[in-house]
């Protein structure tokens, strides 16, 4: 596999993307981000769990039943969740405008939505940026598209690979954001992949639900899980592969492997970039009873506010790891836990056993002031491992949410 180079969804042949400053935000920074694939393409997607959905998801849900999904319109600045029935009727709407520029039914665009709660869209303002996005489409501005999908992002998340299948060289590219409102057990925040490689659209449905349980829902920042997640993979087949169709089959393999990396990275970095985080923590279950285990020793961890301080503060407070992993719900001997704080290079044992052990606190608190914090646990109970990302919880995640609105 190749990582391309500050790549984009541009990078991948057939797509086109743009990003304007519609007026949404108050700022005038870019809030109108358009993805266009120039051929017919399948797709599929997953939403958040909750249940207060955006009134884009619930258009979105009927829409990725279509066999051919060519164009995703996304604004931020405003949510249009919890708007009623007219902001349903203004998602409708938005994906009718879309469509009609660009030759398309409307069961052919997606509609997404970020921002504020409970605002209805000036549907004025949607439809003078459409008129002037479409104008700027082109094979370039994939950052563009990734800046415009911000929120309290404080960076574009993108990313593109390159793999080859029976000599056909394909690729995946994609954009992600989130920063706050972010919590497991979900479709995802907003991440949106694009590939030119030829698959089955069921295939391709199945495989990304796969990927999403062991990527994005392994992610928490501050434990809430949004109105508005949704996780999108488009595919429109011009790499010209053999069409991959058998889950068993070994470019199959090789294509999940692929997308799955793709999707682990848009989720790290929207762990790294949570709202006022300092550190990115990834949580390493090893040796668990099953993966069902695994995981729920992890995203405890990962989740606990206490735990989150403690990172933030540089604080080597073992007992709160093995007290979230005590309540996680995982079947586990607590007399055989063993867990180590990791930085780089730099590793520190902090407990054996279930119980604290003699350790260097000068040693551990340095290894918690590097950007990247891994959280090692060994339960020392059976084969599974699982991984959890997530970030500190500083001053700032208050001062951010105190005042989003503003």
């Amino acid at each position: 596999m190749n990582i391309i180079k500050n790549g984009t969804i541009t990078d991948v042949q057939g797509f086109m993307a743009a990003g304007i400053s519609a007026g949404f935000k108050k700022s005038g920074k870019k809030d109108l981000a358009l993805i266009y694939s120039q051929v017919p393409s399948v797709a599929t997607a997953v939403f958040t769990l909750n249940l207060v959905k955006a009134a884009p998801l619930i258009l979105d849900m009927e829409h990725i039943k279509n066999n051919n999904t060519q164009a995703i319109i996304i604004n931020s600045g405003n949510a249009n969740a919890c708007t009623g029935e007219q902001g349903y009727i203004n998602a409708l709407k938005t994906s009718e405008i879309v469509a009609n520029k660009l030759g398309l039914n409307k069961k052919d665009v997606l509609v997404h939505s970020t921002g504020v709660i409970g605002v209805q869209l000036n549907m004025d303002t949607m439809e003078s940026g459409i008129d002037s996005i479409i104008k700027k489409l082109d094979e370039n501005s994939g950052i563009d598209a990734a800046e415009a999908i911000m929120t309290t992002d404080t960076f574009p998340k993108t990313i593109c690979v390159e793999i080859e299948l029976d000599g056909k060289k394909v690729k995946i590219a994609g954009m992600s954001k989130g920063s706050g409102m972010i919590h497991p057990n979900m479709g995802t925040m907003l991440g949106l992949v694009v590939t030119d490689v030829s698959i089955d659209k069921y295939l391709l449905e199945k495989l990304f639900k796969q990927i999403v349980d062991n990527t994005y829902n392994m992610v928490s920042v501050d434990g809430d899980t949004s109105t508005n997640d949704m996780g999108v993979v488009i595919a429109n087949g011009l790499a010209n592969n053999d069409k991959l169709v058998d889950e068993n089959d070994s470019n199959t393999k090789k294509f999940k492997e692929a997308l799955e990396y793709v999707n682990k990275e848009l989720a790290m970095l929207i762990a790294k970039d949570g709202e006022g985080a300092t550190k990115l923590i990834e949580v390493n279950v090893k040796n668990a009873r099953s993966i069902i285990d695994a995981k729920k020793s992890a995203k405890a961890v990962v989740i606990s506010s206490l735990v989150k301080t403690a990172i933030f503060g540089s604080d080597a407070n073992w007992g709160r790891i093995l007290c979230a992993v005590g309540y996680s719900g995982a079947e586990l001997i607590v007399d055989k836990v063993e867990i180590f704080l990791k930085s780089g290079n730099d590793i520190i044992q902090v407990a054996k056993n279930g119980s604290g052990i003699e350790f260097s606190e000068e040693y551990a608190t340095e290894i918690l002031k590097g950007e990247k914090v891994e959280i090692i646990i060994d339960l020392h109970d059976g084969v599974y491992e699982a991984l959890a990302w997530g970030c500190d919880l500083s001053y700032d995640y208050v001062r951010i949410n105190a005042d989003y609105r503003s």
